[in-house]
């Protein structure tokens, strides 16, 4: 087998190859690999997120208002649309990035019921320098593979990625 196929989903998919000879792995070959290249990486995206004083979740709250753009700011139901997680969840992290003082809740203009989420000036500025390291570990996370692997790469996992949301909906 190729270098790239002597790993530890190599190894399984050659002994599923000698006890079941008709089985096709050519799943495991791509969605063992993604799923075990994802658990690999967390601890290193982890401690970029550590270094700047957030978790994950507080993290993808912070980043999600700043890709919305100025005024950096969105009503907590499209956060926890944006997130995919439930108003619950969102509700603790808002409360441990409110007291750190990362984000705000501000009058909306049309609704007085409502109470967007804004970052703050602190809020943007840990936001943008905790985005700025973690992509530049990602980039050192894909330091095995050019720039060409890299998008050939980016562009096969599009492919799939947009197959598997029609089909699961």
């Amino acid at each position: 087998m190729p270098v790239a196929e002597e790993d530890h989903v190599g190894l399984r998919r050659r002994q599923w190859a000698r006890e079941l000879l008709d089985a096709d792995t050519r799943g495991m070959a791509v969605l063992g690999r993604a799923r075990w290249i994802t658990l690999a990486a967390r601890p290193a995206i982890e401690s970029v997120f550590a270094r700047h004083q957030l978790d994950t979740g507080e993290f993808d709250v912070l980043s999600t208002l700043l890709r919305a753009g100025a005024p950096y700011r969105l009503r907590p139901t499209d956060l926890y649309r944006s997130l995919m997680i439930s108003s619950g969840g969102l509700t603790d992290r808002l409360a441990r990035l409110e007291k750190a003082g990362l984000i705000e809740r501000v009058t909306a203009e049309k609704d007085g019921r409502s109470l967007p989420v804004q970052l703050t000036d602190e809020g943007k500025r840990r936001a943008e320098a905790a985005f700025r390291d973690d992509m530049r570990v990602e980039a050192e996370l894909l330091g095995a593979l050019s720039e060409d692997e890299q998008l050939m790469l980016a562009s096969l996992l599009a492919k799939l990625a947009a197959s598997l949301m029609k089909s699961v909906g």
